[in-house]
C-alpha cells in the first residue's frame, strides 16, 4: 500500500507544479485548447478538414480519426470512469480561478486526452502527415486537463493509454483496412 500512497504524492506533487504554470503563453494556449477541445470540437474540425483537403487519403483518415475517437470516449468515459469513480484533484492544489470550472463527472481517466490520442493515433494510420500535425495540440489538451484541475497527471496517462489502444485497434480494423486497399486500387487504375 506504500507504493498506491507514495504514487498518489507524486500524482499530487505533478499536479500542483503543472497548475501553477502562469506564462503569457500557457495564459493564452491552455484556455483556447480547452475551448476547442470540450465536445471534441477540435477533432471534428480536423477530421472535416482532412476530408475537405485530402481527397480519398483525407477521407479515410478523417474516418479513422472519428472512429478512434469514439472508441476510445466510449472505453474512458462509458467504461473506465463509472468503475474507478476518482474525485477530481482538490482545489487547493490549484492556485487559479479555473478550477470551479470543472466536470462533476470522476477523474480517472480524462476523456479529452483519451480522445485526442485515440484520433491521431488512428489518423497515423492512413495519413502519418496529418498525424504529426494532430501531435502538438493533442499533447495541449493533456497537459491543460491538468493545469486546469480537472485531472492528475495518472488520470492523463490512463487516458493516453486508452486512446493509443483505440487508435491501433481502429487502425487495425478490417473495414478501413479495406477502405485504403480501395484508395490505393483507385490511384493505382486513374493514374
Amino acid at each position: 500500500m506504500t507504493d498506491l500512497t507514495e504514487w498518489g504524492e507524486v500524482d499530487r506533487r505533478l499536479t500542483r507544479r503543472v497548475a501553477r504554470w502562469t506564462s503569457p503563453a500557457t495564459r493564452r494556449v491552455l484556455p483556447a485548447a480547452r475551448t476547442a477541445a470540450d465536445q471534441t470540437r477540435l477533432w471534428w474540425g480536423a477530421a472535416a478538414v482532412m476530408a475537405a483537403v485530402g481527397g480519398g487519403r483525407g477521407r479515410t483518415a478523417a474516418v479513422a480519426g472519428i472512429v478512434g475517437m469514439g472508441v476510445a470516449e466510449l472505453v474512458s468515459n462509458g467504461v473506465c470512469k463509472p468503475l474507478c469513480d476518482r474525485r477530481r484533484p482538490p482545489e487547493e492544489l490549484i492556485p487559479h480561478g479555473k478550477v470551479r470550472d470543472r466536470p462533476d463527472s470522476p477523474s480517472f481517466p480524462s476523456g479529452h486526452t483519451a480522445a485526442a490520442v485515440g484520433f491521431t493515433v488512428a489518423v497515423a494510420g492512413a495519413w502519418p502527415g496529418a498525424a504529426a500535425v494532430c501531435t502538438l495540440p493533442a499533447a495541449v489538451v493533456a497537459v491543460e486537463r491538468v493545469h486546469s484541475g480537472a485531472h492528475y497527471p495518472s488520470d492523463v496517462a490512463a487516458g493516453a493509454a486508452i486512446g493509443l489502444g483505440a487508435g491501433l485497434l481502429v487502425r487495425r480494423s478490417p473495414r478501413l483496412l479495406l477502405l485504403h486497399a480501395a484508395r490505393r486500387a483507385r490511384r493505382r487504375l486513374i493514374g
